[in-house]
């Protein structure tokens, strides 16, 4: 059956079962790393720190792996995503007495440029896949994508957990580093082997943006995901465990319900976005819905301080935050690669990714410093500042009137 199905399709969907296997192992990983090493004792800065290195190499990942990727083209790249991960995963199964804070922060590093890596080659693909005139189908392409992923991601937050409970710490790596072998032989064998070669090799100074409306969504991206996870990455996890008394499997799970669900939105986002007059959504869209979520962490916020119940507030209003953040996401992801010229696609939506990686970057730092000198309440507040910084940064963003034909992204 697969073998009958158009190429573009099969295509699609290799690089959907790479980017699916990869990222349930960065979930498990990420909650594996935040459970076990606060349950040594670390600090929330600590295990903030523990992630500053995955986060800075995504930002030079994504910043490079753009130019890299138009000149091997993107299975290569996917491909070199899918081994470092393996090799980071093998980094963490030394002695326990090994795993200091610079053996992991190492082993992070890697797995962040893996992430990245991945990441751009998964979304840089679609627009090689999906002709320039169907817009409808590109935005519902990179949705179903990009809300899979996250799905996805949220069992990887529950697997972690559950690994964590039952298996331990060593022996869920290997089974993750195993499993994620296989794929990446898989991958080597079947993905096409030119996908998003630019016809014109660019030049290293081209990985810096030309455009306009990408540099503003870029900002817009970078200040939307410092706000999710300047209470998501640490702060949350962390009071869930201490203050409300949570364990292992409800923490998991709880943020595993909260990703999938957010997964799931993102999905079926186009259902929400779409327009009157059946276009695509544009940078109004953007605008509009930025606006409307800056208000959620703002509310959380002020009901914690008033003094209500923190766990009926977290769970309502993350409910709230995760459906309206997801249709932020999910209109984000299609922007840019409609506003991503196709021969060197890899450049424009690297630099984005970059300003992503940039925003979680802050988060997470933030996440650890704000949660342990100020509490639960100010990472909402500075979440709720972000979110609207996010909006300032989509006012100018281009309707569909205002885009012309698109020139080469190395024309510029």
């Amino acid at each position: 059956m697969f073998a009958r199905l158009p190429p573009e399709v099969r295509q699609y969907l290799l690089v959907t079962g790479n980017y699916w296997a990869f990222t349930l192992t960065d979930g498990a990983l990420r909650m594996l790393v935040v459970l076990h090493f606060h349950q040594l004792g670390y600090s929330p800065l600590e295990v903030a720190m523990l992630f500053l290195f995955y986060e800075v190499f995504g930002v030079i990942t994504n910043l490079v792996g753009g130019w890299l990727g138009a000149h091997v083209g993107l299975n290569r790249t996917m491909n070199i995503g899918l081994v470092l991960q393996v090799v980071a995963l093998a980094i963490l199964l030394v002695p326990s007495a090994w795993l200091l804070v610079p053996w992991v922060m190492a082993a992070q590093a890697l797995s962040g440029i893996a992430k990245d890596l991945n990441k751009m080659s998964a979304k840089s693909s679609i627009k090689l896949l999906v002709p320039g005139d169907r817009q409808g189908t590109l935005y519902r392409w990179v949705a179903a994508l990009t809300g899979s992923k996250n799905a996805l991601k949220g069992v990887g937050f529950f697997l972690g957990g559950a690994l964590l409970t039952t298996v331990g710490f060593a022996p869920a790596i290997a089974i993750m580093a195993g499993a994620l072998a296989a794929v990446w032989l898989l991958s080597l064998a079947l993905l096409r082997s030119d996908l998003g070669r630019a016809k014109v090799k660019p030049r290293f100074r081209d990985i810096l943006s030309k455009s306009r409306a990408i540099n503003q969504l870029s900002a817009a991206r970078m200040f939307l995901f410092g706000a999710r996870d300047v209470w998501f990455v640490v702060a949350l996890p962390v009071f869930l465990s201490t203050s409300l008394g949570w364990d292992f499997w409800q923490v998991g799970g709880f943020l595993a319900a909260w990703v999938i669900g957010y997964g799931i939105v993102q999905s079926v986002a186009p259902l929400f976005t779409r327009r009157r007059d059946g276009h695509a959504p544009d940078g109004r869209n953007a605008l509009a819905w930025a606006s409307v979520l800056a208000l959620v962490p703002a509310t959380m916020a002020a009901l914690l301080v008033q003094g209500q119940p923190p766990q009926v507030v977290l769970v309502a209003g993350l409910a709230v935050f995760g459906v309206l953040f997801a249709i932020n996401s999910s209109l984000h992801s299609y922007l840019i690669v409609s506003y991503a010229a196709e021969d060197g696609v890899s450049l424009d939506v690297g630099f984005y990714y970059m300003a992503n990686a940039l925003g979680r970057l802050l988060g997470t730092l933030l996440s650890g410093w704000v949660f342990q000198r100020f509490g639960l309440a100010a990472c909402l507040a500075v979440s709720a500042g972000l979110v609207a910084a996010a909006a300032l940064a989509s006012v100018a963003l281009p309707r569909h009137e205002d885009l012309g034909p698109e020139p080469s992204r190395l024309a510029r």
